[in-house]
């Protein structure tokens, strides 16, 4: 037995129907399309999730189709902890955070998160705190204090 011998049983593979050829194919009068409608048309596709003009189910879902807000501000995240790498008593600002490594860039607004444990006083300048992050930096004799940016204003 060779690889290119090898056919199918036979009868297990059948022939599509091949619509639409005329009187002369063997389908009679309507060439294998029925009657009349939108499928018995030539150049018929229907889009996907098309429903005949019925409102579509990812219409009537909207649930299920989800949403973006394109207003959304972004955040550099900051975690509490990863401010222990300045001195005690060093206004922290976002600049100082790129200049360190904690941030990558001042495209963004800064946000204060509370992941972590601070043990230093330290003057903390963001464009936002989470209130257990301004509650820790209070806690170890800091200011947790918010800075309004003209450049990341919405």
């Amino acid at each position: 037995m060779r690889l290119e011998t090898l056919r199918p049983a036979h009868g297990s593979r059948k022939a599509p129907k091949r619509v639409g050829r005329g009187d002369g194919s063997g389908h009679g009068t309507y060439s294998g399309r029925g009657c009349k409608g939108q499928k018995s048309r030539s150049g018929y596709r229907v889009k996907p999730g098309f429903e005949g003009g019925q409102l579509p189910l990812i219409k009537r879902l909207p649930s299920k189709r989800g949403f973006t807000n394109i207003f959304r501000t972004e955040y550099s995240v900051v975690k509490i902890a990863s401010l222990n790498v300045f001195e005690p008593g060093t206004e922290v600002d976002p600049a100082r955070m790129v200049a360190a490594g904690i941030i990558r860039s001042l495209r963004r607004p800064v946000k204060v998160l509370a992941d972590g444990e601070i043990d230093r006083p330290l003057s903390v300048k963001a464009h936002r705190f989470s209130a257990a992050a301004r509650a820790k930096i209070e806690a170890a004799g800091g200011k947790a204090e918010e800075v309004a940016d003209a450049s990341q204003a919405n």
